[in-house]
């Protein structure tokens, strides 16, 4: 490969990068709207934000069938970060929703 080909070769791995993030990106976004009807339905029915075997049910199911480049272990740990972050959000919501119900600001 020429340094040319080299040159070429990396921005157009970079430009095919770079789509990938912006549609991961979206897909995290649309996963975090969606947490908003969830994190309602678990106030509802009394569970906790934190459900371990749902958490481990989801990167079973990510994890099943992978056919690689990247590993379990590394799809385990990208899930895993996701779902810290969907508590984060779901937390969030509550800590509002018991400040609003209080009467006493956010912050």
């Amino acid at each position: 490969m020429t340094q040319a080909e080299a040159e070429w070769l990396l921005a157009e791995c970079r430009r095919k990068i770079d789509a990938i993030d912006v549609q991961l990106r979206d897909l995290l976004n649309q996963r975090a709207a969606i947490v908003d009807g969830v994190v309602r339905a678990k106030e509802t029915l009394a569970l906790p934000v934190y459900e371990p075997q749902r958490e481990e049910d989801v990167v079973h199911k990510a994890t099943s069938g992978n056919p690689g480049p990247l590993g379990d272990e590394a799809l385990r740990n990208i899930f895993e970060t996701i779902m810290r972050e969907m508590r984060q959000i779901q937390q969030m919501y509550l800590d509002r929703q018991t400040s609003e119900q209080r009467g006493t600001p956010e912050w």
